[in-house]
């Protein structure tokens, strides 16, 4: 049976101020983690300067590697809109940076070309999360070779 006390008109106003400070209170947190990128730069979305360019043995290569590899092995990353709101933002930028820390064809000009191809072959690279993002970036057997015998051609 429903208690009088349940309808009363302070149990009634006192829910509604409950959802607004609460609403409040989850906007104001989602806003503060959107600053967050400003202040840790591991968890800014950033291009730095190109300062190595690959000439690539064919445009076949140059685009399937744009295609599976350089968002996260160059410093000409797209990023996409969702790279911009954190806490997804985050993870992009910060596998974007590990990325590079391995292999930046922007920069670096030692390129380990047979681990670049082993790692190709076991299907290590791309990630399976980028891939799942990117699904232009699960590319074919055929596809596959093609990239690994570019590489070979472009870095031998």
């Amino acid at each position: 049976m429903m208690n009088q006390t349940d309808f009363s008109p302070i149990h009634t106003r006192r829910l509604p101020r409950i959802w607004v400070w609460g609403t409040g209170i989850l906007v104001v947190g989602f806003v503060l983690l959107q600053l967050v990128r400003f202040v840790i730069p591991e968890f800014q979305p950033d291009n730095p300067p190109v300062t190595q360019r690959i000439v690539w043995n064919s445009q076949e290569t140059e685009q399937l590697w744009n295609q599976a590899c350089a968002a996260c092995h160059s410093n000409e990353t797209v990023y996409p809109w969702y790279s911009y709101i954190a806490p997804v933002g985050w993870l992009v930028a910060h596998d974007t940076h590990e990325g590079r820390g391995e292999l930046n064809i922007s920069e670096d000009n030692r390129v380990e070309w047979d681990e670049l191809i082993e790692v190709i072959e076991e299907g290590e690279m791309p990630l399976p999360i980028y891939v799942t993002m990117h699904p232009e970036a699960n590319l074919s057997d055929a596809q596959r070779e093609t990239l690994i015998a570019g590489i070979r051609a472009t870095f031998r």
